[in-house]
């Protein structure tokens, strides 16, 4: 693994942070170069949010993903805003459940998953955002599922600890999505 950029894009609410800051600590367990940089407007929820997260053999230069490697998109107005970005060959990752409308571009790969729906089928209303995170894992070949029950032990808080089984859960259905 050279460099790889995520960005993760959403409404506040949906755990965009959170799949981020997932992501950047596997980074961190896995002996990587790792820049975490969240971003999200002032309402508590609804508002934009978005999260850079660089993952590196080699030192990192800036925080700021302006062209990803990996985009996930979990609301319409995200797509819209970041498709273009995404370097030729990156790949995009949709929550189908909220987006209706296709990637337009013809030079990435697309996965359309439909974790908002998934995550309600499977009683983890809140975790449509670790679903689509699972998917990334599995198609995105610098990730694997090694270290996801050290990481979650990491960064889900000593008040949630009850929610670490449905987060692994979640991992789980979108990798075997």
């Amino acid at each position: 693994m050279a460099t790889t950029r995520i960005l993760f894009a959403g409404f506040g609410g949906q755990g965009i942070l959170f799949a981020g800051k997932f992501m950047a600590y596997k980074g961190l367990i896995e002996d990587k170069q790792v820049s975490w940089l969240p971003s999200y407007g002032p309402e508590m929820r609804g508002g934009t949010a978005n999260c850079n997260v660089i993952i590196s053999d080699e030192p990192i230069g800036s925080p700021i993903v302006d062209k990803p490697d990996v985009l996930i998109a979990m609301n319409l107005p995200s797509l819209d805003k970041y498709e273009a970005s995404v370097v030729p060959g990156g790949k995009i990752f949709v929550d189908s459940t909220l987006i209706s409308r296709k990637v337009e571009r013809t030079d990435v790969d697309v996965y359309y998953i439909p974790a908002t729906a998934t995550a309600s089928s499977e009683n983890l209303e809140t975790l449509a955002n670790m679903i689509i995170t699972g998917k990334v894992i599995k198609e995105v070949p610098e990730f694997s599922l090694d270290n996801v029950d050290k990481v979650l032990g990491k960064i889900v808080s000593a008040r949630h600890q009850d929610l670490l089984e449905f987060n692994k859960k979640a991992v789980e259905i979108g990798y075997n999505f």
